[in-house]
């Protein structure tokens, strides 16, 4: 089962992710020039299995701040329990857990603008 809360489509930048290790990643082209926001962009933070509960974190590139964001738990019995913007307005949090499961598949969207 997957549960899924994602909005719009951005632009292709490389920001650091918090904890993972990894890069997230935003595309460039297309829908994204449509938008009138200044700046407007989604960055994403790819599916990685994570123990049970555990926070991961997508952060805007440096000079932009979240506007919205989402997140996906992915795997049999997954639930995305939690879902919000970091405190400081640098990006966006997302969380679950898997029924039978030590760890869940988690993907973190955050929309950002100027």
């Amino acid at each position: 089962m997957r549960k899924l809360c994602t909005l719009g489509m951005g632009a292709l930048t490389v920001a650091a992710v918090m904890g993972t290790g990894l890069t997230a990643r935003a595309d460039s082209a297309g829908p994204a020039a449509e938008h009138k926001v200044p700046g407007y962009q989604i960055v994403t933070l790819p599916n990685a299995n994570v123990p049970n509960f555990t926070r991961r974190t997508v952060f805007c590139p440096f000079g932009k701040h979240v506007t919205g964001g989402g997140g996906e738990a992915q795997g049999p019995g997954a639930v995305l329990v939690g879902s919000f913007p970091r405190a400081d307005g640098r990006g966006w949090i997302a969380l679950g857990r898997q029924t039978g499961f030590g760890s869940v598949g988690i993907s973190v969207y955050a929309i950002c603008a100027i």
